[in-house]
């Protein structure tokens, strides 16, 4: 292309200016720049290069494309949402139908607004602006899981050299609107639900939900095999299913369930210290005992009809419980037992929590009781339900100084 102080060309998508009076603005120096597609205002991005020779030049813009990545492989045809849609369908392998659909859904307002876009145009800035959009309409949580989505379908590109560089990777997520906050029944309240609750199919269900601390997907998934009574010292834990639980009435026989499966994809728990071994109070294994006897019936009532699963909570033929139909009979419940609001049964976890909590419990057993990876989890993610007051200073201190305070009525001297 034409200058009028010199010569000009161009190379590799790079243009390098050359003059033999020395540009201006060179002081000297040949000079080149790389063009890195255009901001959210249509200005264009350059990246600008300077050297003594012009083969110097031309070397630090290829080492210049090389650090910004910016020959890929895909054309500008290949958009965001074609990315995302090769993520999903190659990039989740294991992963169910519903986690998928989860993905898509938390993407779905911000490819609204960058789908369209060539995967290697796009910049930070466009995401970032994306999800500020977002910010009024939806939770913090929710825009975390939205950029996180995104981050991993272009590193997903990425792996395949569809692009250079990760422009998820750069933006923070900004804040949203407040989420819906968490919370758990009072010790009344919990009360008058199980009292709700007698007679109902679902209340086996309830009662091991909240006084094990169970996840919803836990309690679906648990089997009677993993139903477990402790025999003696040599044979230790074995199946109900196999030595029976009669007699387990005394409550000095322990029953207790292996909490080693979930209702998930992989079959497995949420996460390895998930896996946990819980004795059963007196009130959960009455409880068994009552949902063994009504499978019992279901089963000669379904007669041809019964699909053995094994599972401990399944429906009048065998087969798994959906989580909709769970949430379902459990609000019908609710209201019957007069709790106000929205009540779903992932808060009998936080109930039991706040329960073991208000009773005195150290948060480090809470957190081996519910299955997390570390009191760090439990303390963020049921931060509202543990009591903040510490006692053991108090207690240690009326143990060494006791009945030092002045009685009542009785005042200091003057």
């Amino acid at each position: 292309m034409a200058s009028t102080r010199g010569v000009s060309f161009e190379h590799r998508k790079g243009t390098v200016c050359t003059d033999a009076k020395f540009h201006r603005h060179c002081q000297g120096r040949w000079r080149g720049s790389v063009s890195m597609g255009f901001d959210g205002r249509g200005k264009r991005l350059r990246r600008r290069v300077t050297g003594p020779t012009k083969t110097a030049v031309l070397e630090a813009m290829d080492e210049l494309r090389e650090e910004l990545g910016r020959a890929p492989r895909s054309s500008r045809k290949y958009t965001v949402d074609q990315a995302v849609a090769d993520w999903v369908e190659g990039g989740l392998p294991g992963r169910s139908e519903r986690t998928k659909n989860a993905y898509n859904e938390a993407l779905t307002p911000l490819l609204s607004k960058i789908g369209h876009r060539p995967l290697r145009e796009l910049t930070a800035l466009e995401v970032r602006k994306g999800l500020e959009s977002m910010s009024s309409r939806h939770s913090t949580r929710y825009l975390q899981i939205s950029r996180n989505s995104l981050e991993r379908a272009i590193r997903f590109a990425q792996v395949h050299e569809r692009v250079g560089r990760n422009v998820a990777e750069l933006i923070d997520v900004p804040i949203g609107k407040a989420g819906r906050p968490s919370k758990s029944l009072t010790l009344a309240q919990a009360q008058e639900l199980l009292k709700a609750a007698e007679g109902e199919r679902l209340y086996p269900y309830i009662v091991l939900s909240l006084l094990s601390g169970l996840r919803t997907e836990e309690v679906r998934a648990l089997r009677w095999d993993h139903v477990v009574t402790w025999v003696d010292d040599a044979t230790g834990w074995q199946p109900v299913t196999e030595v029976g639980s009669e007699g387990v009435r005394a409550g000095h026989d322990m029953i207790a369930i292996h909490v080693w499966r979930s209702d998930r994809a992989s079959g497995d728990t949420k996460t390895p210290k998930s896996r946990r071994s819980l004795r059963l109070s007196d009130l959960c294994i009455e409880a068994l005992r009552m949902q063994k006897m009504q499978q019992n019936r279901d089963r000669l009532i379904a007669c041809s009809r019964w699909q053995e699963n094994g599972l401990v909570f399944a429906s009048a033929v065998g087969t798994p419980l959906l989580a909709g139909n769970v949430r379902r009979a459990f609000r019908t419940i609710c209201e019957r037992a007069g709790l106000q609001g929205q009540w779903t049964p992932r808060e009998l976890r936080h109930t039991f929590v706040s329960l073991m909590s208000e009773s005195g419990m150290a948060i480090e057993e809470i957190s081996h009781l519910v299955g997390h990876s570390s009191t760090t989890v439990t303390e963020t993610v049921y931060r509202l339900e543990l009591r903040p007051v510490i006692r053991s200073g108090a207690d240690a201190m009326d143990r060494l100084f006791p009945g030092s305070a002045p009685k009542s009525g009785e005042g200091t001297r003057t």
